[in-house]
This record gives C-alpha cells, structure tokens and sequence, in this order.
C-alpha cells in the first residue's frame, strides 16, 4: 500500500475534504460555491461544448464504418444478453437521482418558469429542460468514457484505468505520463465526490420516507444517523467479496421495484393526460435536443443565468464526475460488443426511459398542479425530500410504494457505493482488476465519510455544487480521452 503513491494521495485528499467537511461543513460549501461560480461564468461554455461535442462523436462512429468494430478481439462474444445488459447500465447511470427527482425536478422548472410565461407553456417546457438534463448528453458523456476504456481494456490489452488511454495514444514523453497520472487521481477525486452526494441524497429521501411513514414533523439527525448506519452496515460486508453477479441482482431488483411504481402510476392515474403530455415531450425533446446543448444563455438576465448555472451546468459536471466510475462499469459488461451496438444501447435506450419516466411522474406533478389544484407546489418550494412520497400518496396504497421507494433508494445507494469503492480501488492500484480487500474498506470507509459530509449540509443545492468542484478538471480530461482514442482508431484502420 505504501509503495502505491498515487493511492496515498488520492487518499489523502479525499480524506482531506471529508475531515474539512466534519470540522466546517459550511466552510466547506462556501467554497466550493465560490469557485465553482467562478468557473461555471468563465468556463460554462466550454462545458457545454464538450458535452454536445461527445453527443456528436458518439452518433458520428455509431454510423461510420469504425461502428463493427468490436470491444475485444474480433471473435470475442458478449458475455450478457441484451436484457441484462441494458438493466445493469441504466442502474449503473441514474440509480438513486432518478426517484429523488422524478416529479420534483419538472415541477421545480416549473415553479421557475412560470415567474416568465404562463403555466401550460411552463409545463411544456420544464419537461423538456428536465429531459435534457437526463438524456442524450447525459448518457454521451457515459458513452463515450465507457468506449475509451473498454476499446483500450479489451482490445488493446492496456490497464482499465483514465490514464491508459492517453499514454497509449499520446505516447511516453515525461509530460504524457504526468498527464495521464494526474488524469487517474483527478478521477479518483472525481467519482469519490460524486458518489458522497448521490449517497446524501439518497439518505436524505430515505429519512423523509421514514418521517411520513411515522407521523414525523422533523427527526432531525437521529433517524439520519440510523439510516446512515444501516447503509454502512449493508455496503461493508460486501466490499470484503468479489463484485460478482449478487450485486448486479441488487441493482436489477431496484430497477424492477422502480418500473413497477412507473406503471403503477401510469396505469392508476390521469392515463390519457400523462400520454398526451408524454408524447409531446418527446416531439420537443427530439426537435430541440441538439441546438439547446449549444445554449449558453448568454444574453439573458442574472436569474435565468443563476438557474443555468444551478441546473444545467451542475448536471453536466455531474455526468462528467461518474463518467469514471459508470464507464469503467459500463466498459466491463460489454466486452464482445461492437461500436455501433455498444453506442446505441448505451445513448439511445436508457435515453427512452428517462424520458418515459419524467413524463409520467412530470405529468402526475403537473395534473395535480394544474387540474386538481392539489398542493404540490408549496411542497416543492419548502420540501424536495418529499415530493416524491407527496405524489404516491394521492394513488392508492401509498404505505406499499413508500415502502417500494425506500427499498429501491436503499438498493440503488448500497450497489452504487460497493460499485464505485471497487473501481477506485482499482484506479489507485493501476488497474489491478482484483484490488486488495483492505483498499476496498479504506474506500469503503471515506465513501461513507464524504456522504455523511454532504448529508451535514442538509441542502441538496449544496450537494450539487461540491459534486461540480470535484467533477469540473475532468472536463478537460475526458476530451484528451476522446482524442486518444479518435488518434488510435485511426491508426488501426491504417494497418488493417
């Protein structure tokens, strides 16, 4: 362990934020809202370019003729079918946020919204802004990560690690290797933040289950530590065995749970009103996607840019701070796979359903809005944590899906962080596919540390923005990545 000093330091400063995090948590989130601002004025542009830019590239090889190219050898085999598959990289992708913000994302854009124009254009709009940030861009950014790796892992034999990517493309210069070692340890840094705050989030609607379940006005930070606890209970037994096919059933049962309330919803609410509006999301979705990620606002007010600051930018760093870890995951069940059919599967399918998804929850959340005057909106303004529990309630057997939406919150966090302790222990052993089980518990360990420092907060717009301060250096890596690859790609057709 201590001749690894790549581990020591991305050790030491994970640990520095989490113990930073414990002495001051409002120092903490000071700062990094400070610089974050700082870098979403100057650079926001910038991030919105690379993201459309990986979009562009991922749907330009899908239909070129470098798409039968196969992430292995060429007579390698997919090892999961199709089904499994999709199921395995959707969990890996979305998981936890897709439950927090099912109707509470739409219907807070609306709220936004509707300060600007009237309220069935406001509707219209807010969920074509929440699909954009949950679909294709979102997705290209995992895409193109995930296809990096696998193509460099399986096909040309290098360790599944950020850094492979640029000192096989770039070459191995001192400068290259700098690069590509600080390239590793600003991913470690970046999917460790990253997964602190969807574990807060998760905790966070957990508790707010618990509160309702039970009567609770407030229970402060007692059932938040209980929760908490049980979650560290639950994840650290499981870093001491191999990631196996247990974990892949977790995360299959907490997408099953979550297509079950989906239906549930559709099938017992306002159906002919949550297919019409979902329909026509998916006409503005496809006529708009593509301009709108060149968007900027550039020209427009101080509170519209503080929203796009708030909202679309943080997804996308957010994207950008899991891209490592889903993508190294994503990278290991598609060996077999070809370009083309690793691209499509991974772009265009969990793209579907995160739209099918919003526009049945979005469309719940906008019926009670705007039909039956219920009042979901107050309980967006004051409370995100229980929106979701607020719309099962108005269907029926609302004790059953609170239940199913605590289980699949817990199922979601619980595979993410077993997940992600795994490919960080792999990242800072240079790749080692079967790292030692004590680096998994160190991990394991700082992991649990991070979320309980974003659960301290105790405000999810604050999450969001540490999220983006680890996730922002990234930026500039994932698009020495891509061009790596693009270089390598191109030489290979050259000698085939």
């Amino acid at each position: 362990m201590f001749a690894k000093p790549k581990l020591l330091i991305a050790l030491a400063l994970t640990a520095f934020v989490s113990a930073w995090g414990l002495y001051d948590v409002n120092s903490l989130a000071a700062f990094a809202s400070e610089l974050v601002a700082i870098q979403f004025t100057s650079r926001g542009w910038f991030i919105m370019l690379t993201v459309s830019f990986l979009l562009i590239i991922s749907f330009t090889l899908a239909v070129s003729r470098y798409g039968n190219i196969k992430l292995g050898k060429d007579d390698d085999e997919p090892e999961f079918d199709v089904i499994s598959w999709l199921t395995m990289l959707f969990s890996a992708g979305m998981g936890v946020g897709l439950l927090y913000w099912a109707t509470a994302e739409p219907v807070t854009h609306f709220l936004t919204l509707t300060e600007q124009t009237n309220e069935n254009f406001a509707a219209d709009k807010a969920l074509f802004v929440t699909n954009f940030h949950w679909g294709l861009h979102a997705w290209a950014v995992y895409a193109m990560t995930g296809l990096v790796i696998a193509y460099f892992g399986f096909r040309k034999g290098e360790p599944s690690v950020i850094g492979a990517p640029i000192r096989y493309g770039f070459g191995n210069s001192p400068l290259v290797k700098a690069v590509a070692w600080i390239s590793d340890l600003l991913a470690i840094f970046a999917i460790a933040i990253g997964l602190g705050g969807s574990v807060a989030m998760g905790v966070f609607q957990v508790q707010e289950g618990v509160n309702i379940m039970f009567g609770m006005e407030s229970s402060g930070m007692s059932v938040t530590v209980i929760v908490f606890a049980l979650l560290c209970l639950c994840y650290f037994p499981a870093l001491v065995v191999d990631l196996g096919s247990g974990m892949s059933l977790l995360a299959n049962l907490a997408m099953a749970i979550a297509i079950g309330l989906l239906l549930f919803l559709l099938l017992t609410g306002p159906t002919h009103y949550i297919m019409g509006g979902l329909v026509q999301s998916f006409g503005e979705y496809l006529s708009n996607v593509v301009p709108h990620g060149f968007r900027t606002f550039t020209f427009m007010d101080e509170t519209v840019n503080n929203w796009f600051q708030a909202w679309t930018l943080n997804y996308m760093v957010w994207w950008l701070a899991w891209a490592p870890f889903v993508g190294v995951f994503i990278a290991r069940i598609s060996r077999g796979r070809t370009i083309r059919e690793f691209l499509c599967g991974v772009v265009l399918v969990p793209t579907a359903f995160s739209i099918i998804w919003f526009g049945v929850f979005g469309g719940v959340g906008f019926h009670a809005a705007l039909v039956d005057t219920v009042p979901i909106l107050e309980i967006t303004r004051t409370n995100l944590d229980a929106v979701t529990y607020f719309v099962l309630n108005m269907f029926p057997y609302p004790v059953f899906t609170s239940i199913a939406v605590i289980v699949a919150t817990f199922l979601f966090i619980v595979t993410s962080v077993v997940s992600a302790a795994f490919v960080l222990s792999m990242f800072s052993c240079e790749g080692d596919v079967d790292p030692p089980a004590r680096i998994k518990l160190i991990w394991g360990l700082l992991l649990g540390g991070l979320g309980f420092v974003m659960i301290l907060t105790g405000d999810v717009a604050t999450v969001k923005t540490i999220i983006a301060l680890g996730a922002l250096p990234f930026v500039f890596i994932v698009c020495l990545l891509v061009v790596a690859f693009l270089k390598t790609l191109r030489a290979e057709e050259k000698t085939t």
